[in-house]
């Protein structure tokens, strides 16, 4: 089995601030990308008349995107180093795509804001700062880019560095690093800058491979959301009955005492059949199929938890959600469909509490139209309780999705708070 560590990271900025070039020069100094991909941009760059290799054609994946020199929606790369894999969300600066960005983000490690050093902190910064912080990313790093366009000044750097700091510290940020990067040039994306020797940090690539991220699962709070109940029926598996499902918080063991969810029952884990075969502890993100020492009925949407240590069942949840519809606003009273780790439910709109202003912070009361894109704090109630907890203690078990039920789309996605 590979054990190689899985490091999701984001991308934010303004546009033109250079996040497809940064993530190109990436694939490219890492060696990730194929001679051919390389040659293909190559060609379409000459042809556009442009100087050098733009490696920013490599993820502006979509043909409208490429056409109009810009990110529309959130493009997906992958690739590895012998220290680590990383999937990339490369996510559109635009205001109008927020939603595109939450979706991006919400299962990142690491949000990469990048501000594009001529222009220093602007609005779109702080727009991104504030997603980030809802969406409780664990981990910022602030590439200050285009160090090469100011001379590679360290006062310029440090500026940036200070007005962000500032910024960050009335938000919900752990933890905060910089690095002063030309993606365009090169220098300290994943080869060390020799035109900035005052920088004594390491690179975005060795930041990348070795920022701690094991503990950015919830290890404490056990939460074992059953997808699937497996039956073979067989004569070799006659009286097999296993749960299968990813387990969303705390380490798993043989022999451990677990209560299930909603009866109430007690029983204790029997075996944990993994990907690999038999194994004799379970973590999070692992897919695993559990037994328990007791024939108990548990059914999809039921979970497995530790009996002094169990979510909220409720069936009001207060949420701050980001609203995706771009035909209809939220409506309060309104009825859409909910679901929420493997359950799913119905729900009303009980109220709307406000509409969070991105920029400032604000918590406006007064007006209460929650369009696409807009962030805003709703109390629901749902036709059945929802074993929660809040977003910010488990991201798995702390977030749902709406649906418009008229036309299964997906309407909003939201993070519980406590």
């Amino acid at each position: 089995m590979d054990n190689t560590e899985l490091l999701r990271f984001t991308t934010a900025g303004s546009v033109d601030d250079g996040k497809s070039t940064l993530i190109g020069r990436l694939l490219y100094d890492s060696k990730s990308i194929y001679q051919d991909q390389y040659e293909t941009i190559a060609k379409v760059s000459e042809r556009r008349g442009e100087e050098g290799v733009n490696l920013a054609l490599l993820t502006d994946g979509l043909k409208s995107e490429r056409e109009q020199g810009i990110t529309i929606d959130v493009a997906y790369r992958y690739f590895s180093t012998p220290k680590r894999k990383f999937i990339i969300a490369d996510t559109p600066g635009h205001i109008q795509y927020t939603r595109n960005m939450v979706t991006g983000a919400s299962t990142a490690n690491v949000a990469l804001v990048l501000v594009d050093a001529r222009n220093g902190v602007i609005e779109q910064t702080r727009r991104h700062a504030i997603i980030s912080s809802l969406l409780q990313i664990p981990h910022i790093l602030v590439c200050i880019n285009k160090m090469d366009l100011v001379d590679y000044s360290e006062e310029v750097y440090e500026k940036i560095k200070d007005d962000f700091s500032n910024f960050a510290s009335k938000l919900d940020v752990k933890d905060v690093e910089f690095i002063p990067i030309s993606a365009l040039k090169g220098d300290n994306v994943v080869n060390r800058s020799a035109n900035m020797d005052w920088y004594g940090g390491g690179t975005l690539m060795y930041y990348l491979e070795n920022v701690h991220i094991a503990s950015d699962h919830n290890f404490r709070d056990v939460r074992f959301p059953v997808q699937h109940v497996i039956r073979p029926y067989s004569d070799e598996f006659h009286d097999f009955r296993g749960y299968a499902g990813r387990v969303a918080g705390g380490t798993i063991k043989i022999g451990d005492k677990v209560m299930l969810l909603p009866s109430g029952f007690m029983s204790t884990i029997k075996s944990i059949h993994g990907a690999s075969g038999d194994q004799e502890t379970a973590i999070p993100p692992q897919s695993v199929t559990l037994t328990l020492n007791d024939d108990l009925d548990l059914s999809r949407g039921d979970m497995i938890v530790r009996e002094n240590n169990v979510p909220d069942a409720t069936q009001d949840i207060d949420i701050m959600l980001c609203w995706f519809d771009q035909e209809k606003p939220l409506q309060v009273r309104g009825k859409y469909a909910l679901k929420h780790t493997t359950q799913d439910v119905r729900c009303v709109v009980k109220e709307i509490q406000y509409k969070l202003d991105i920029e400032t912070l604000h918590r406006n009361k007064e007006d209460k139209s929650i369009r696409m894109n807009d962030i805003a704090r709703v109390t629901l109630r749902t036709t059945k309780p929802l074993f929660i907890d809040p977003y910010r203690r488990n991201r798995i078990t702390g977030s749902l999705i709406l649906i418009d039920e008229a036309t299964n789309n997906t309407v909003a996605a939201a993070m519980i708070v406590s």
